[in-house]
């Protein structure tokens, strides 16, 4: 199997207009979280939310269209025009849906998430025809997985993966309906925690096979040594409550790369802070580590759950995990639930060990994980 190296990254949150932002923003244990002024939130769950400041649609086009252009104004090494695009977003340019609905002008296209990719290539000069990848809140993270497995099979030496997601109002309205939005900024794995917080952002992870990336000069920051994507086939919204569908991701991802569950540094986990997802995170984990395992930690106390694009957010934070040998706090985390007792922490802690898992789960059962090595 070929090597597959992560040898560019960037990523726009609420956060940080960057990654090198984002990942100083998350460290000190601060928190992007606000009460949402985008649209009104009166008779909703909750009036929180991560949103990327400054976030306006130019025009017609879709807010997801503004936030692709500023992911794209990082990508500061030269793509080669033979590199396949995955885009990976739940919602693509739902605001557009709802500005038509309110007799507004609004690019229809943009609502369609073909157009993404369409655009996105269109701007690098890319050749090959891209797609989309729409896995719930697993779909970045799904991306890389595929990414990495036509690399590793020979049918792509370059593939760029594009995560982004946005938050409108018809998108807050269906979480509240559904309950699971925390009426105060969320709490990952605690034991008061009430649901999640909404938020948004997007991510590029550049991959390429390893003695391509060599000979073209690119250094990696991290290599892609496993994959393992599963479904728990149990419910449309929650998940498996005995985790089995994300331990079979876990396993898949450490039997790809050959690695010991006892050599996993550190998770990045999915840690959405709704009851039931944190609860299964923490079974699953304590199935295949035991009780002993990795420390673990969640991103969305800081920039709140960003659907789609979590997974590539989270996997480009990976990275400077790696580079730095931190594992980030998690914001919010007060008072442990039953199995995050010196697993999950308020402080940044350091890991030894070179791997890195980092999970994702969403709607319709779809759990995915990546294990990440340090270089």
């Amino acid at each position: 199997m070929k090597e597959v190296w992560i040898v560019a990254a960037g990523a726009v949150t609420a956060a940080g207009g960057d990654l090198e932002t984002t990942w100083r923003t998350l460290l000190a244990g601060k928190t992007a979280i606000r009460r949402v002024d985008r649209f009104p939130t009166q008779g909703y769950r909750s009036e929180w939310g991560a949103l990327v400041p400054d976030l306006i649609p130019q025009g017609r086009r879709s807010l997801v269209q503004t936030l692709m252009d500023r992911v794209l104004d990082q990508v500061a090494v030269a793509v080669p025009e033979e590199t396949l695009l995955i885009t990976a977003t739940t919602k693509a340019g739902i605001d557009n849906l709802e500005r038509r609905r309110k007799g507004e002008e609004a690019d229809p296209e943009d609502i369609l998430p073909a157009h993404l990719g369409r655009r996105a290539a269109e701007r690098l000069g890319l050749l090959r025809e891209p797609f989309n990848l729409s896995a719930a809140c697993a779909s970045s993270t799904v991306a890389v997985a595929q990414g990495a497995s036509l690399i590793g099979a020979g049918w792509a030496e370059a593939v760029l993966i594009l995560g982004l997601d946005v938050v409108t109002e018809f998108v807050f309205s269906g979480f509240s309906a559904l309950q699971i939005l925390s009426p105060f900024p969320c709490r990952p794995f605690d034991r008061d925690r009430a649901g999640l917080t909404v938020g948004e952002g997007g991510a590029y992870l550049f991959l390429m096979e390893g003695r391509k990336a060599a000979k073209g000069g690119f250094a990696p920051l991290a290599k892609v040594i496993g994959c393992g994507v599963s479904n728990d086939a149990r419910h449309i919204t929650a998940p498996d409550r005995e985790g089995r569908g994300l331990i079979r991701a876990v396993e898949g991802a450490l039997q790809s790369a050959g690695v010991k569950k006892e050599e996993v540094a550190g998770i990045s986990a999915h840690g959405t802070g709704t009851i039931h997802n944190d609860a299964m995170e923490l079974t699953a984990f304590r199935q295949v580590f035991g009780e002993k395992g990795p420390p673990l930690y969640s991103a969305k106390g800081c920039i709140g759950h960003t659907f789609g694009a979590a997974g590539g957010i989270e996997i480009a934070l990976a990275t400077k995990i790696l580079a730095s040998g931190l594992l980030p706090p998690t914001q919010g985390f007060l008072n442990p639930e039953k199995g995050a007792e010196g697993k999950v922490s308020a402080q940044a802690r350091e890991i030894p060990g070179p791997y890195v898992l980092v999970t994702n789960s969403g709607f319709g059962g779809i759990n995915a994980a990546v294990l990440l090595q340090r270089v």
